[in-house]
């Protein structure tokens, strides 16, 4: 069987003992820094909290917290503790954001340095292909990558599964895929035109780079499906303008207009 919480009953003593708790914001917060009593809530036996608004600028919306106790059978009320607390309307400050997960695209410019962590589940070794990888000491596999980049070997890491994923999940979901204006007042599709260059490796079956300077996308990964009007299949008419009949100049400087 459950048992029932008793709620604190609020003590008369202690909540009138609005004076003593004011005077004891007044000196942590100092003069004119305490409004208006904003009421008294019951914390225990015994024990209450009385409210008062806080009057700085810069704390709208707080409020000082003056907790009063008695002991049983006295009369004599003394001050606990004197806070500064937020209400739900009071300004506070952002929740706290590790660097790792505030870093956004474009953060990186130039004269900025992005370490990548070891343990980046978007990378895999490029000399073991990875199978190793989970199981691999994080000092060992620092010094052996060293080792690799000093002889030479190939790169130090290559894209994991997840990394090659992650990409092609953002490139389709950018301006460079198919959900677009751009693709759909298009007249063709990348994969048909000749300015597409395709990637390598297992991307290349979705992506491929643009080479149509006068394309907006042009320089850029651009999805198989995507499209603008920059087409190679769009071919201008080439039209030569009729030049009119030569005319023959008769009139020299020497010959008289009039006569």
């Amino acid at each position: 069987m459950a048992t029932a919480i008793r709620r604190a009953k609020l003590d008369q003593l202690c909540a009138e003992a609005v004076d003593l708790a004011r005077e004891a914001a007044e000196a942590e917060a100092g003069p004119g820094q305490i409004g208006e009593h904003l009421g008294v809530q019951a914390e225990g036996d015994r024990v209450c909290s009385h409210l008062f608004a806080c009057l700085h600028p810069g704390y709208r919306g707080w409020r000082w917290s003056v907790t009063v106790a008695r002991a049983s059978r006295a009369k004599r009320v003394t001050v606990d503790e004197v806070v500064l607390l937020p209400s739900e309307d009071a300004l506070l400050a952002p929740a706290w954001v590790p660097w790792s997960e505030r870093i956004e695209p474009g953060d990186v410019t130039p004269g900025v340095v992005m370490p990548t962590p070891d343990d980046d589940p978007r990378l895999e070794p490029g000399y073991t292909g990875g199978e190793d990888a989970a199981g691999t000491d994080p000092a060992e596999a620092s010094i052996t990558r060293a080792l690799v980049a000093e002889l030479g070997l190939g790169r130090e890491r290559v894209l994991s599964p997840q990394g090659r994923q992650e990409a092609a999940e953002r490139w389709l979901a950018g301006e460079a895929g198919p959900d677009n204006e751009s693709t759909r007042q298009a007249p063709g599709n990348c994969v048909s035109c000749a300015y597409f260059v395709r990637l390598q490796g297992s991307l290349g079956r979705l992506f491929g780079a643009c080479a149509n300077v006068w394309s907006p996308r042009d320089g850029a990964v651009v999805s198989v499906d995507h499209g603008c009007g920059g087409h190679s299949d769009v071919v201008a008419e080439q039209r030569e303008a009729e030049l009119p009949p030569p005319v023959w100049e008769t009139v020299s400087w020497e010959d008289p207009l009039f006569s």
